[in-house]
């Protein structure tokens, strides 16, 4: 079953989203949205950065790359 949520636009376009909606997309003051369009229409997601971890990606692919150093590294400990 679809739930169907409304919301009313003010003159200077701003739009305030239900406080359901805002928890389960786990939105907060300052998060961006981003709006995609769509073939059925208007698609809205939180708009996340990359992840702390993609800076590890092909790290132990390295010849030297121990498991141990690469955890602390990520830790900080390094």
């Amino acid at each position: 079953m679809d739930t169907v949520y409304r919301a009313k636009m003010t003159s200077k376009g701003q739009v305030t989203i239900p406080i359901e909606i805002r928890r389960r997309m786990g939105l907060n003051p300052g998060d961006l949205l981003e709006i995609r369009e769509s073939r059925e229409g208007y698609v809205f997601h939180k708009h996340v950065e990359g992840s702390p971890f993609d800076s590890y990606v092909g790290y132990l692919k390295a010849d030297n790359a121990k498991t141990d150093s690469l955890i602390e590294d990520m830790r900080g400990l390094k």
